[in-house]
């Protein structure tokens, strides 16, 4: 039996695999291990989110949780505001990065982070079972909304930077929305921090009609045109739900998530003496690199920002942080966050007084490679022993999917946890040696199902 949570929640496409009775039935056995108490909701601006954030409400009221609707919110907006509501945990309507066809859901606990993989087991018993808690009329929930919780937040992100260098630099920033939920923030915000902002694809539409929401490079374009052709200093680019932020420079060259990662670590990770920073197995040698400048300790996770997040709590870590361009600021809070992110680049930039390619510059340089593999969904997970009988020859580690390691560079081959398919992340010191790599990753992986 599949289980319903993948990587980071519950998704699917919308009216198809991802229901109307699926998410309530969901949010019933949320509100039966959470509460009762008071569960914090919200959504991004996907097609459907009103539909499933009704589904949700009543769930939730339906088990005796007190429900308070933030509204349209990003994901780390909901997490911020869960432990200062007193929340018992939250349900955010989001598919993330995914495509717009796809909607879904992730639970948090009472202190924001994604509820721990033991805790998405005993919701999805409850579910599968039927166990979930029905209270008598006269205890249902009370709902009611929280209207102000995006000026709460970026108020609280202002407190964490150096508002007045960041006013005196004058930075012009063109800010990509992905026509979600990060346009409600991160161009306020940075209007606040004194930036000249030029705002893009910040209408909300859950059609995406700017470009998908994953800030890849082939999505970006628009974005690097805009930045070139107005002078400015950098862009910004959020996913859709905006617990990322990807950057691109002043001759519009989209930096890779290593490499904003690794500006903000190297940064830091100095400020604090033995300093831990936690990472999934994903991140490559730069981050190794710039830890190891810094005189920190990496601590290696599972792919999947409910690990990380979970891990820097468990080490108290100084920073944590994904190559996909998450940045988890612990004194801030211990998730991804794509307008804190947006603020710590641009305070360095202003107190360093240097552009975004100048900071790239002095990093040492790998080159990566990403490619998907679609995998039948049946043989998904029995495609992992195939790989490990593969490569049974090869330095490798196995602690979340297969990564292999050889002269050049290493391979890591993983499965989605939300969609039927293989991922293959490569890197090396050439982009011919990465792509060589990637795909001997995709020729293993193909080579796997075959055998299946």
């Amino acid at each position: 039996m599949n289980r319903l949570f993948g990587t980071n929640g519950v998704r699917g496409t919308i009216n198809d695999s991802l229901t109307v009775e699926l998410v309530s039935g969901l949010a019933r056995a949320t509100g039966t291990v959470l509460g009762p108490g008071r569960i914090a909701v919200g959504r991004d601006s996907r097609m459907g989110g009103e539909m499933y954030v009704s589904a949700v409400v009543s769930g939730l009221l339906s088990t005796g949780c007190d429900v308070i609707d933030l509204g349209l919110v990003p994901t780390p907006c909901l997490q911020f505001m869960v432990p200062r509501l007193g929340c018992s945990g939250g349900v955010m309507v989001t598919a993330s990065h995914n495509p717009p066809e796809f909607n879904g859901v992730k639970v948090l606990g009472s202190d924001g982070i994604e509820v721990p993989r033991s805790a998405e087991e005993q919701i999805e018993k409850v579910y599968r079972e039927g166990g979930h808690r029905i209270v008598s009329w006269d205890r249902i929930g009370r709902y009611w909304r929280h209207p102000t919780s995006v000026r709460e937040y970026i108020d609280v992100i202002k407190r964490h930077v150096d508002v007045e260098s960041v006013a005196r630099a004058q930075l012009t920033v063109v800010v990509d929305g992905a026509n979600s939920v990060g346009s409600l923030v991160t161009p306020l915000l940075l209007r606040e921090l004194g930036c000249r902002v030029i705002s893009m694809n910040c209408q909300l539409d859950g059609k995406f009609p700017g470009r998908l929401p994953e800030p890849l490079p082939e999505n970006l374009t628009d974005l690097s045109r805009a930045v070139r052709s107005v002078g400015a200093d950098l862009g910004i680019a959020h996913d859709g739900d905006a617990d990322r932020a990807t950057f691109v420079d002043s001759k519009g060259r989209v930096l890779w998530g290593d490499q904003s990662f690794a500006i903000i670590a190297s940064r830091v990770l100095h400020r604090r003496p033995k300093s831990i920073l936690v990472t999934p197995v994903s991140s490559g040698r730069l981050i190794e690199d710039v830890a190891r400048a810094a005189g920190a300790v990496i601590e290696w996770t599972r792919v999947g920002s409910v690990d990380v997040s979970h891990r820097i709590v468990e080490v108290d870590a100084t920073l944590g942080g994904e190559e996909n361009g998450g940045v988890f600021y612990p004194p801030h809070q211990p998730v991804r966050d794509g307008a804190m992110t947006a603020a710590l680049m641009l305070e360095i930039m202003a107190k360093e007084e240097r552009p975004l390619e100048s900071l790239v510059s002095e990093l040492p340089q790998y080159y990566s490679t990403k490619a998907k593999v679609p995998v039948p969904a049946d043989k998904k997970t029995a495609v992992l022993e195939v790989l490990l009988q593969l490569t049974a020859d090869e330095e490798r580690v196995t602690l979340d999917g297969v990564k292999v390691f050889y002269d050049e560079g290493w391979v890591l081959m993983r499965p989605s946890g939300t969609e039927p398919l293989w991922r293959c992340f490569a890197e090396a010191r050439t982009q011919n040696e990465a792509d060589m790599l990637c795909q001997r990753g995709i020729d293993l992986i193909r080579k796997a199902v075959d055998r299946l």
